[in-house]
């Protein structure tokens, strides 16, 4: 008789019992193993399963992402370079587009500035700025001392940097603008010391520098004209052919032509580069004593006791002459190719067209009077200023009291007009005048006497030049418009 073995294992058999068959046993062990899977499950805190899933998921993400990845690139070689071409041709589109707009702007920056060369060449530029112009604080202007005689003339430097004032104390001294120390001094020296002395031996009346600072040109009382290297201050030559004071001196803008005034009624030509004398112009009936030229080949002169303003058409050989109202037209100075400026001694400021006999515009007794009751006299205008191609110029007293002013004027539409924008008090005699080429400041050469004579002299005003800065308004300060 058979018999069966049972071997146990912690309570289970390893074989079926006895009555059970094999298929019952199969589906009972599927049973328990299930069992266990749900009792696993059931377990979230378990740090096993936790990271089991996880690297599941992120490796089931990144599959998918890939294959993602690779339907969205698997294109074929037409379609690639289809696309390709597609984005070249946009890059090239946004080039050109952008190349468009700096062309265009380049285009009406270069018609703009030849609109302004065009207006310029016909005397008919004129910038507004004077609306824009503030006057500026006493604490403000800066007064240069180191003459011991009244300052007669002065020029700027055409990069804004120094000052060179001439006297009558027959010096010339060059300044620096930014600092105000005195960086050159060329000392005058005695009368009948010419041939020894390198400088004036008498009073200096009249500078001038060339627009590109390579000539300084300074005239005095013995007829002399003398050119100096500005940078070292060193002399190159004299030009001598005038038979009276030179009173006036003017580089042609853009060259190296001199035109000198005097007191002989005489316009001279000269050429600085060679050195050489080219001709003379007559015409005035008085001495002149004011001269002024821009880019043209011409020059404006005021004749003086004349009365009259003279326009010397070079090339032409012919000129054009202006009578003034009265009195001496001591001073002229060229606004454009178009307008000029003069001041008189019967207190007058004047602004003239060469395309009119008569003045434009004229304020009377520009600067006051002075002497007592009934006996009024006005204030001279000894000089007038102008910022080129623009609606600002300046007129200076001739300080016969203690009252005298720099006024600074705004030109009407067309230059019809003249208005008053602010003064700026300077004792003494103002003998000289002349704009910063930016229009960032005004200086004035300032003495005790008229740079001309002695007629008369104010003990209290001071040897000097002024730097009077010429502040714009910003846009924050601009008046709000008039309401209703």
């Amino acid at each position: 008789m058979a018999s069966t073995f049972f071997i146990k294992n912690n309570g289970d058999s390893a074989f079926p019992k006895k009555g059970h068959s094999l298929a019952t046993s199969k589906r009972k062990n599927d049973e328990d193993l299930g069992s266990n899977s749900k009792g696993r499950a059931k377990k979230p805190n378990s740090k096993h399963n936790e990271e089991i899933s996880s690297e599941s998921e992120t490796e089931s993400t990144a599959e998918q992402n890939e294959r993602e990845g690779e339907d969205e690139f698997d294109e074929t070689p037409q379609e690639k370079k289809l696309r390709l071409a597609k984005v070249y041709l946009d890059q090239l589109r946004e080039e050109e587009e952008k190349k468009a707009e700096q062309v265009s702007f380049e285009t009406e920056l270069v018609a703009g500035r030849l609109q302004e060369e065009l207006l310029e060449q016909k005397g008919k530029l004129q910038r507004c700025i004077a609306k824009d112009l503030l006057a500026p604080d006493a604490s403000e202007i800066r007064v240069l001392r180191g003459h011991q005689l009244p300052v007669t003339c002065l020029v700027i430097s055409p990069d804004e940097k120094f000052i060179f004032s001439g006297s009558k104390d027959c010096s010339i001294i060059k300044w620096d603008i930014e600092t105000g120390k005195k960086l050159h001094t060329i000392k005058g020296g005695r009368k009948g010391t010419e041939a020894r002395h390198g400088g004036h031996t008498t009073q200096v009346l009249c500078m001038a520098i060339s627009s590109d600072g390579k000539y300084l040109a300074s005239g005095d009382m013995n007829r002399a004209i003398i050119i100096w290297e500005p940078d070292t201050c060193k002399q190159l030559y004299k030009l001598k052919g005038h038979r009276g004071a030179v009173s006036a001196l003017s580089f042609r803008t853009g060259s190296h032509d001199l035109y000198s005034g005097s007191h002989d009624r005489s316009v001279k030509v000269w050429n600085v580069d060679e050195n050489a004398y080219v001709e003379t112009l007559f015409g005035h009936q008085d001495a002149i004593t004011g001269l002024d030229c821009l880019s043209r080949e011409r020059c404006v002169t005021a004749g003086g006791r004349d009365n009259t303003v003279r326009v010397w058409k070079i090339t032409e050989e012919s000129q054009l002459v202006f009578h003034g109202h009265g009195g001496s037209i001591d001073c002229i100075q060229l606004i454009n190719e178009e307008h000029m400026i003069t001041g008189s001694d019967d207190g007058s400021v004047s602004v003239w067209s060469v395309n009119k006999k008569k003045p434009l515009s004229t304020v009377k007794v520009a600067h006051g009077s002075f002497g007592e009751a009934g006996l009024e006299q006005p204030h001279w205008v000894a000089s007038v200023a102008a910022l080129q191609n623009s609606d600002t110029v300046a007129s200076g007293a001739s300080g016969c009291s203690n009252n005298s002013e720099v006024h600074v004027w705004a030109c009407g539409q067309g230059f019809r007009s003249l208005q008053p924008l602010f003064s700026v008090p300077v004792p003494g005699f103002i003998n000289s005048l002349e704009f910063s080429t930016s229009g960032k400041f005004l200086v004035a050469g300032v003495g005790q006497e008229h740079r001309l004579g002695r007629w008369w002299r104010q003990k209290e005003a001071k040897n000097g030049i002024y730097i009077i800065p010429l502040k714009r308004r910003s846009a924050q300060q601009e008046e709000p418009p008039a309401t209703e």
